[in-house]
């Protein structure tokens, strides 16, 4: 049993690391080849594996209090980042004027929105068989592109275009996960990543966007049938990477596996540091491909730092609205002063 939680936090510490890397790595993609296809990969994987590991514990949904436990995790976090967001990019930008628009998310605050959305969604679809439900969503997330209100108005359209995602992620068992990790899927799960590694970097024009799941089919300049059918292939791709992507996660106790619980603190805390990082003169000196090496360290140490015990302690009261671990944090200080207080006397 332990072997499978170690499992989950390390996938989730990973991809959270990919979070990061992949927003440092944006601002680059437009001078370099590699970058920007390895950017590409990136997205093919990162979030929709986030999502399908949020849909996967989302089981408990008909537990006494689930939905009041989801409105206190999701939407007040998001409420007080849009504020704290608000204010920051007035400052970072100098805007004229102070707005706060609480009906479009900040940049990465869709996914808080989204995932209030999709557990909500559970309650109806888990009443169905798998294959009713997801053909369902699947058919919402390509029908969802012909609204052109629905771009960024609360996130509904990565709501819908990904919540087939949550739902395959939900109605998945743990066994069905682990059969991935057979040598064999491995072996064949790098081969699909070198693939689509290649694809992408010998189709260099293929639209990334769809990707994202923000945009109309007006938007991507696609309002054909054709656009239906764009959309259901890059599903395919993602859940394709998605599978390559768990077959590859190690199941064994690392550094970063504890971490791996604390994944919400660093999705929110990043931010602040990609955009003072994209306003600053530090990206002149990512220049050269090996120096995008030093970005990928700094993403790690970012990613150790935002989930570390103390910042998660001092963040705790605006992410879970409790100070648990403050209070811990403040007795571990008070024990190793009183320790060393006596052995100086002594």
């Amino acid at each position: 049993m332990k072997e499978r939680n170690f499992y989950f936090d390390n996938a989730k510490f990973i991809l959270i690391f990919f979070v990061v890397f992949g927003h440092l790595l944006q601002s680059f993609t437009a001078e370099n080849e590699w970058i920007s296809t390895l950017y590409k990969v990136i997205y093919t994987f990162h979030m929709p594996a986030f999502i399908f590991i949020s849909g996967f514990f989302a089981k408990g949904y008909l537990q006494k209090g689930y939905l009041p436990k989801i409105v206190k995790k999701l939407i007040l976090p998001y409420i007080i980042f849009q504020l704290i967001y608000s204010i920051f990019y007035y400052f970072l930008y100098s805007k004229s004027d102070f707005q706060i628009d609480p009906l479009t998310p900040h940049w990465s605050l869709w996914f808080l929105i989204s995932l209030f959305f999709w557990n909500l969604f559970i309650l109806l679809f888990a009443k169905f068989k798998a294959v009713y439900s997801v053909s369902a969503a699947i058919l919402l997330g390509l029908a969802i592109g012909y609204f052109d209100s629905f771009s960024s108005l609360l996130s509904l359209s990565r709501t819908f275009v990904f919540f087939p995602l949550f739902l395959i992620g939900y109605y998945m068992k743990k066994e069905h996960i682990f059969c991935l990790l057979k040598p064999k899927i491995k072996v064949a799960a790098i081969s699909i990543f070198a693939i689509v590694f290649a694809g992408f970097y010998l189709f260099p024009d293929i639209n990334y966007e769809w990707l994202l799941g923000s945009k109309t089919y007006s938007e991507m300049e696609v309002t054909s049938i054709s656009a239906l059918f764009t959309r259901l292939g890059f599903y395919i791709l993602s859940l394709v990477m998605v599978f390559s992507f768990f077959s590859l996660v190690p199941r064994k106790q690392y550094f970063f596996t504890n971490l791996g619980k604390n994944t919400l603190y660093v999705y929110l805390l990043h931010g602040f540091f990609i955009r003072i990082f994209r306003e600053s003169d530090l990206q002149n000196y990512f220049t050269k491909p090996e120096n995008f090496l030093i970005l990928a360290c700094a993403s790690l140490i970012l990613s150790l730092l935002l989930s570390s015990k103390p910042i998660t302690s001092l963040a705790q009261p605006l992410i879970e609205l409790k100070t648990s671990n403050m209070k811990r944090l403040k007795l571990k200080i008070r024990f190793l002063l009183q320790f060393y207080r006596k052995k100086l006397l002594n």
